[in-house]
């Protein structure tokens, strides 16, 4: 399958063939079933989201011993690779710098 220029955004959770204001925190080249990955593992984040809201108001639950934070953490390591593998040379230096898969291992083939 051809691969297509997509705009990412992990704030509004959107992937985007069409650059438009803030849509554009990642730039990723992907096919229509990468693409359709990417997008259930934004739809994770955004379930666990929901998950993490409601046990916030359990204020008796720490942090490092909560599933909901866990599933949310794992989610958002699970899309900052694949955009990483995906994404162009900005995007890669960009993950890289920040360190948000340095407990990851990563393909340098990407």
């Amino acid at each position: 399958m051809e691969k297509k220029k997509y705009y990412v955004s992990l704030q509004s959770r959107e992937i985007s063939q069409v650059k438009h204001g803030n849509n554009a925190d990642f730039t990723i080249h992907a096919t229509e079933a990468e693409v359709t990955m990417l997008r259930k593992k934004l739809d994770d984040i955004h379930a666990a989201e929901l998950d993490t809201y409601w046990r916030a108001h359990v204020p008796i639950m720490p942090y490092h011993n909560d599933p909901s934070n866990d599933r949310y953490d794992k989610s958002l390591s699970e899309a900052f690779e694949m955009i990483y593998q995906l994404g162009d040379d900005q995007a890669k230096s960009f993950i890289e710098e920040s360190g948000f898969l340095s407990d990851r291992p990563i393909d340098p083939n990407g």
